[in-house]
């Protein structure tokens, strides 16, 4: 066989392997950012089943206590009424926090019988 006809050298195995690693962390970062992306989202939706479950609630009448857990994590409610033009209506909103953060991560309007309060 000739040198022509051997194959792949070791310098080129090395480039190509080279090649693919850098390849496999660019992949890699970009997967990594894609799960922090998604665990975001799982916690803003869990924070707004929070709020309408809260809203849910206030329109039954029912109380509610200012913490609540869901989906293994803590969440701190804060509800903030205010009187409309019509006394038998109450505009609502409630925020959502990670119990530990004073960021919201959902907040929700709504209106409920102003005549329970």
């Amino acid at each position: 066989m000739t040198r022509d006809e051997s194959g792949f050298s070791l310098i080129e195995a090395l480039v190509a392997l080279a090649v693919l690693a850098i390849a496999t962390v660019g992949l890699m970062r970009t997967v990594q950012t894609h799960i922090d992306s998604t665990r975001g989202l799982e916690r803003r939706a869990a924070a707004m089943w929070v709020a309408e479950n809260r809203l849910a609630e206030l329109e039954a009448g029912i109380g509610g206590t200012p913490q609540v857990e869901m989906l293994g994590e803590r969440w701190r409610i804060a509800v903030d009424r205010r009187s409309t033009s019509d006394p038998e209506i109450v505009r609502v909103r409630i925020n959502v926090f990670p119990a530990a953060e004073k960021t919201p991560l959902a907040s929700l309007d709504g209106f409920v019988d102003g005549r329970r309060e």
